[in-house]
C-alpha cells in the first residue's frame, strides 16, 4: 500500500519535474492517427520518438546549411 507520504512526494516531484500535454483527436479526421497508436505499446513512447526523430534531421539539415 502506497503510504500518503510517498504520494505527497510523487505529486511534489511531478509538479516540479514534469508537463502535461493535451491532445484532442477527432474520430473522424484523425482515424489514422488513432489506429497507430492503438497498435503501439507506448503512446507516450512512439510519440517522443517520432519527435526525437525529426529533431535529429532538423538538425542534419541545420549543419548541411553551415
Amino acid at each position: 500500500m502506497v503510504t500518503e507520504a510517498k504520494i505527497k512526494a510523487n505529486n511534489a516531484s511531478n509538479k516540479r519535474n514534469t508537463t502535461t500535454v493535451l491532445l484532442r483527436l477527432n474520430y473522424n479526421t484523425d482515424a489514422d492517427i488513432l489506429k497507430k497508436l492503438g497498435q503501439v505499446d507506448s503512446k507516450m513512447g512512439y510519440i517522443k520518438a517520432l519527435i526525437r526523430e525529426d529533431l535529429k534531421k532538423e538538425k542534419r539539415k541545420a549543419r548541411r546549411q553551415q
